[in-house]
Formats: structure tokens, C-alpha cells, sequence
């Protein structure tokens, strides 16, 4: 934890310049992000700043919190200098003046006044605009600093505020984009490594392991954790004890976060043998020309609500080839019989989080005021629904996955019986699942996808396999 600026100070000066001119009065409040204990005090979790915190001011260490003034058009930084007995154990970090100019020039106020600052402004009938609070020693300390119940913080949140900042972390400058090639980069290294050791006989826990130190070699972390499966039909499976057989498909979604926070999510999916069964080609040969269709429509203006529904009738049409749907594959889509296979949303916004902005509010984010979000089974998963605009980042994954429990479910409750042949996916119970997923950019003219070009056509899964 360096303390220091991730990019220039003017970046953070500008980006703060531009949040106050959305915010027409008041006081804007961010809170970092503190040490949080995993099994006592003294023994934390890795450390991650809240992203917003890292995005306005650059700071990457604990005890901050920081106020724009909008009226008084300042900054105030509110921490410590570290005392002797933290530099013994810790390190020295830099002074809080010398944040303060890291982070593009802002006053210092010691941690403790900022309750005093916060009641002063209350009494005055200014606005205090602050975002959802997502830990609890925060959510604390906003009800006491606010006098806001813990279960009112989120209903207080500001709106313009959370508006303000999507609308500004969502365009990517061109050095967060040079972040996220790299965190792609690295993620790359690690799908490689998996796809060349992966033997059967070993365990997932193995492969996890591999990969997780190639990202900390990368310089940087995990942005989220490892999922990597022969049950790739769990879509958010963390556990690592099977055994990889013969006959199995390994599902591996995971990726890089660089020293700078920019995360990389990247899934790849590929047999635990040195080849794919011709049962596993079909499918996997659905969910790959899916994903170039999907990733090849990609330009501003274009909804992404309608690339993920273009992308479900492709995967109608790929299982009605092979007998496992049937009828118009438009209404299969619409009555939202294709989720039984593809459960999930086709993508989401990724930057400085793995889901970008989550905390903030998916909704805020993936759908603003242009698209309601569907309450439909499948189609409710998606996080991003928006018109894209240059400098978004997004990620494209589709997916096939067989889930009995799912299958069995539907199944007794006659679900879809006009679009579902359902006798037949008695033979694919034991499949799994398929997801093939890289990083896009939309640019002016249309999209670049992020990074080197990771193995994902079967000959090129198959030969790293066989290598």
C-alpha cells in the first residue's frame, strides 16, 4: 500500500472538478474504506479502497475519508500522520499533507473533526450528499456522523450524486483503458496456464492456485474470486475440491486486477481431456459464435438489452439444430424459454470493480432511465440494458449450461413444453456448463476487444490441450 496517486494529481483535481459541476450545492461526501478484521482485530482481509474514494482522490490506504465543498469549491482530506507505533509495525506512509497534494491539491482536517464538520453543516440546512454505504463499519459511522438510522442510510443516499458519478466513471480515459489492457493481459496468462496444466486426476484446487499466483505476479490481486469448475453449470461456483475427470469440461471464469485496481474478467471453458468430445463441440461451438456475433454487432447507440436478446435467439437456433428446442425460436426467446440454458445476462459494465459501479446501484448503471429492467426469469440477470456510448467497457459472455435440478423444475412444471424437448436433455444431465467471455471497448467508430487475443476456437483450445 504505497498511500500514493495512481495517475497524475491533475487527473483526480479534474474528475473532481467535474463531479462538483454536476452537484449544484451542498457537501459531497466520501467515505474510504477501513481495515475490516477476517478472525480478530489484528488479522484483516486485503485490504481493497472503495472505488469511488480511488477514483476522486487516488488514496490507497485506510483512515480516509474526504468532503468536496461544492459552495466553497474545496477539498478537504480528513485522516492521521501515522504514529510511532504504526510505522513499527507497518511501515511509514506519507503525511497527510503529502496526500494531499498527491491527490490534486486539498485541505487536511484531522479524522475526528469530520463529525463536527457534518453537524455544523447540518445545522446550517445544507444538502450532504453521500452514496450507499456496503460495509457495516461505514454504514456506522455515516448513522452517527448523519444521525440517519442504519436502516434509513440507504434510503438517503443521493440520487444525483450516485447519477453524477456513473455518468463520469462509465467513459473510460484512455489511461484507465491502458489499465484494463493489462488487466487482461494478465488474465490471459492465467486461462493459458489453466488450459496447459489442467490433467485428469488433478484437483480444481490445484489449478486455482496456479492461477491466483499469476495474478499477484502480475503486480496486482484478484478482482473477484475464482471460479473454476468442472460443475460449470453452478454460475457462481467457488468449490475447488473435484477431482477433474475424463469426459469433463472445465469452466474457468476469473481474471487480474492491477496494482491500480483495474479488473480483467475473462471465462474460457475446456475439456479436463486433450480433446472435446463431439458432444461438447456442438455446444461449444453455439456458445462461441454467440459471443463473435455478439461482440461483432457491438457500436454506439446499440441497446445491449438487444444484443443479449439477438444473442438468445442464436442460442435457440443452435439447440433447436440439435434437437433439444424446438418451434419459432423469436417466441422461444420472448417467453423466455432459452433461459433454461442461458440463465444469465449476456454482460455487464467492468473498470475500477469486477461489476463496475455495482455499490452504487445496478440499475443506475446498466439502465439509467431508457430501459425498465425485465422481471422475467433470465432476462432480470442482465446488468447492462443501456444504449452504449464510447468509452464504455463491457463484458460479452454467453453461456449453455445443463442444470438438472433447473431442467427437473421446469420439467414437472410443464414450462415452455412448446419450445423444450425435454426427454432428450436426459442424456445431457451430467454436461455442465459452457461460458466463453473477453473485454470490449466501444469506441467511436465501433469496439476493440481488450488485450491479446486469449485461445478460445476449439482448435486453438484443443492445441494448447495437446501442448
Amino acid at each position: 500500500m504505497s498511500g500514493m496517486q495512481l495517475f497524475g494529481a491533475t487527473t483526480y483535481a479534474e474528475r473532481r472538478k467535474r463531479l462538483q459541476q454536476a452537484i449544484p450545492s451542498g457537501i459531497i461526501l466520501l467515505m474510504g474504506n477501513e481495515e475490516s478484521p477476517c478472525n480478530y482485530t489484528d488479522n484483516v482481509y486485503p485490504y481493497r479502497q472503495d472505488s469511488n474514494f480511488l477514483y476522486f482522490l487516488g488514496i490507497d490506504q485506510p483512515g480516509l475519508a474526504a468532503i468536496i465543498d461544492v459552495d466553497a469549491g474545496k477539498t478537504i482530506l480528513f485522516g492521521d500522520d501515522p504514529d510511532i507505533m504504526h510505522i513499527v509495525w507497518m511501515g511509514a506512509l506519507p503525511s497527510m499533507s503529502e496526500l494531499a497534494t498527491a491527490a490534486g491539491g486539498a485541505e487536511t482536517m484531522p479524522y475526528s473533526r469530520m463529525e463536527s464538520y457534518l453537524s455544523d453543516a447540518r445545522s446550517k440546512g445544507r444538502s450532504i450528499h453521500y452514496l450507499p454505504p456496503y460495509r457495516a463499519e461505514n454504514s456506522i459511522k455515516l448513522s452517527v456522523w448523519t444521525g440517519i438510522p442504519l436502516n434509513g442510510l440507504a434510503a438517503g443516499a443521493s440520487v444525483p450524486l450516485i447519477e453524477a458519478i456513473v455518468a463520469l466513471r462509465a467513459h473510460k480515459s484512455e489511461e484507465e483503458i491502458a489499465q484494463m489492457e493489462q488487466a487482461v493481459n494478465t488474465s490471459g496468462l492465467m486461462h493459458i496456464a489453466a488450459m496447459k496444466a489442467a490433467r485428469p486426476g488433478m484437483k480444481e484446487y490445484e489449478l486455482v492456485g496456479l492461477v491466483e499466483s499469476i495474478a499477484r505476479a502480475g503486480g496486482g490481486a484478484l478482482p473477484y474470486t475464482v471460479i473454476l469448475s468442472v460443475n460449470g453449470q453452478i454460475l457462481h461456483n467457488h468449490y475447488y475440491g473435484n477431482t477433474l475427470h475424463p469426459g469433463q469440461l472445465v469452466l474457468g471464469d476469473f481474471g487480474a486486477e492491477t496494482g491500480m485496481h483495474y479488473a480483467g474478467d475473462i471465462t474460457r471453458t475446456f475439456p479436463a481431456d486433450q480433446q472435446f468430445t463431439t458432444r461438447q463441440k456442438e455446444i461449444y461451438q453455439i456458445v462461441l459464435d454467440t459471443e463473435v456475433a455478439a461482440i461483432q454487432s457491438l457500436k454506439p447507440g446499440i441497446r445491449y438489452l438487444d444484443v443479449h436478446l439477438a444473442a438468445g435467439r442464436q442460442i435457440a437456433e443452435g439447440m433447436k439444430s440439435l434437437g433439444l428446442m424446438k418451434g419459432d425460436s423469436d417466441a422461444a426467446v420472448a417467453a423466455g424459454a432459452h433461459a433454461l440454458f442461458f440463465p444469465h445476462g449476456l454482460g455487464h459494465m467492468i473498470g475500477l470493480d469486477v461489476h463496475d459501479m455495482e455499490d452504487l446501484g445496478e440499475n443506475y448503471v446498466g439502465y439509467g432511465s431508457e430501459v425498465t429492467r425485465s422481471t422475467q426469469f433470465g432476462l432480470r440477470s442482465l446488468r447492462l440494458a443501456r444504449a452504449l456510448q464510447p468509452g464504455f467497457v463491457l463484458t460479452v459472455e454467453p453461456g449453455i449450461y445443463f442444470i438438472p435440478e433447473l431442467i427437473n423444475l421446469w420439467r414437472k412444471e410443464k414450462l415452455h413444453t412448446e419450445f423444450i424437448n425435454y426427454e432428450k436433455l436426459e442424456a445431457y444431465y451430467d454436461f455442465g456448463g459452457i461460458r466463453i467471455e473477453d473485454n470490449v471497448l466501444i469506441t467511436t467508430e465501433g469496439h476493440r476487444v481488450l488485450g491479446n487475443p486469449i485461445p478460445k476456437t476449439i482448435a486453438e483450445v484443443e492445441a494448447l490441450r495437446a501442448g
